[in-house]
């Protein structure tokens, strides 16, 4: 797996060994940077930021950090090695060796789902782009960029298997991929919550904490894929991914803890006296996770599916961890609850677990959404306050499936649509809730301070002192 950092486009693919394919790259490149400069980091032309490149795929030295300027970013393709004696692990091809081409038969459904991931790179930064113009820290500005300049990595991971292996028809998608925009009403991104606002950055927070893991769990389930090129892309995606989801979770962390302790200096719990303060109350922390949370949910698609059916049995998209499960991972006979409202009340029915596998994945993702809910609440209870944030119901405001337009209140109860008028703006962030968030967004560019509703990380990156210019203005 040589690494070509050199070339125009680094990669480890034998780029150069594939002229035509070198070639329609190198002229989709400059698409791409013109879609950087209109819809990249707004004002972040000139900066140098202390980013880590992707200049391997050992475990042990992928990355190397320097300060770079995000229009000369070095956005590469890079595959984790070919296992010559991988075989596809479920479905009905299960048991023969990994495909290493496209088998004509799942053409169409296989360009279906890298399109779609495709295209959820670039939305993400089309929905953050204004942030850095409010940054907390110049540290949160470096792992806003981050997060972007990978997004974009990723959309070449998949703008590379879109070339390499569809023709004309994946030339044309990675066209459109670049076309489409992030909450335009006639050419929006395909998936709902990557047309919504990230408009401040509690809600960048939930989003890397929220929507980034729904990425780890969608990655994990096409590593699984029978397809190998599409195996080996997404396991080196979800190294890069981890870092997103880190930045979701320990910014999130920090708020609380920064609101923690500005109610204890104060001995207040009353939101009201603790926004005056200058920080974010937990209450509208609750309705920013549970709005994040519910919008992330519904991106695991229908709870039951032909299409996942389709995708498991062909051998494209597996479960998460497929081979961990003690299975006959063909699925034909087995069932799966899925929630379904039956005479006024909300109950589990068995489905055919064939068909129920994004309910599946959804209840992964949901555990693990918990977990990391546990450890802010960990900061809380250590702060001696008597408050608790949860994870809303898995049917609460939902907009995709069978619960679409079911009024759910958080804690799973069915409510009249009297009820839910009534509370929503309890249960939601309402626009009060961002106006007051967007309050408080100013930008500070001074290496060492911080925003006043936010508490400093514990370490920095890769070793890096907090006060770190981590940013440096051009």
């Amino acid at each position: 797996m040589n690494i070509s950092t050199g070339d125009k486009i680094p990669n480890n693919v034998d780029l150069a060994g594939d002229k035509v394919l070198q070639r329609a790259l190198e002229q989709w490149q400059p698409e791409f940077l013109n879609w950087w400069a209109d819809m990249g980091p707004e004002g972040s032309r000139t900066n140098d930021v202390y980013l880590r490149t992707a200049v391997s795929v050992e475990p042990s030295g992928w990355a190397h950090f320097d300060y770079v300027k995000m229009p000369d970013y070095r956005w590469g393709i890079f595959l984790t090695p070919i296992d010559g004696g991988r075989k596809v692990n479920f479905g009905d091809h299960k048991g023969e060796a990994a495909w290493q081409d496209v088998p004509g038969e799942h053409r169409a459904n296989l360009r279906r789902i890298i399109v779609t991931q495709g295209d959820t790179e670039p939305a993400s930064v089309e929905q953050q782009r204004h942030l850095g113009l409010t940054c907390p820290s110049l540290y949160d500005l470096r792992n806003l960029f981050q997060v972007n300049v990978e997004e974009g990595r990723h959309l070449w991971a998949m703008v590379y298997l879109l070339h390499r292996y569809f023709g004309r028809d994946g030339r044309e998608e990675a066209e459109a991929l670049l076309q489409r925009r992030s909450g335009d009403p006639d050419n929006p991104r395909i998936l709902g919550a990557f047309n919504e606002r990230t408009p401040d950055w509690l809600a960048f927070f939930m989003f890397t904490y929220f929507t980034d893991r729904d990425g780890k769990f969608q990655l994990c389930a096409l590593a699984e894929s029978g397809f190998d090129p599409l195996a080996r892309t997404t396991r080196f995606m979800l190294t890069e991914e981890a870092h997103h989801m880190f930045v979701g979770e320990s910014g999130v962390g920090r708020v609380i803890q920064r609101t923690c302790e500005v109610m204890a200096q104060h001995k207040t719990d009353d939101p009201a006296r603790v926004r005056a303060l200058g920080v974010i109350d937990l209450p509208t922390i609750q309705r920013y996770l549970n709005f994040h949370f519910s919008v992330t949910i519904d991106l695991f698609g229908a709870d039951v599916s032909s299409n996942a059916a389709t995708f498991y049995s062909s051998g494209l998209k597996g479960r998460f961890e497929e081979t961990r499960h003690g299975d006959d991972h063909l699925l034909r006979d087995a069932t799966y609850p899925v929630l379904q409202v039956l005479d006024g009340h909300l109950q589990v029915v068995q489905a055919p677990a064939l068909n129920a596998l994004n309910e599946k994945l959804r209840d992964d993702y949901i555990k693990d959404s918990i977990a990391g809910v546990s450890r802010w609440n960990r900061i809380i209870q250590k702060a001696g306050i008597a408050f608790e944030l949860t994870v809303p119901h898995k049917a609460f405001n939902r907009k995709i499936g069978p619960l679409a337009g079911v009024k759910i209140a958080p804690d799973g109860r069915l409510v009249s649509q009297e009820e839910w008028a009534a509370r929503e703006s309890g249960w939601l962030a309402s626009e009060s809730d961002r106006e007051f968030v967007a309050s408080l967004m100013g930008r500070i560019a001074t290496p060492g301070a911080y925003a006043n509703w936010i508490a400093p990380p514990a370490v920095g990156i890769n070793k890096q002192p907090v006060n770190f210019d981590y940013v440096r203005f051009g």
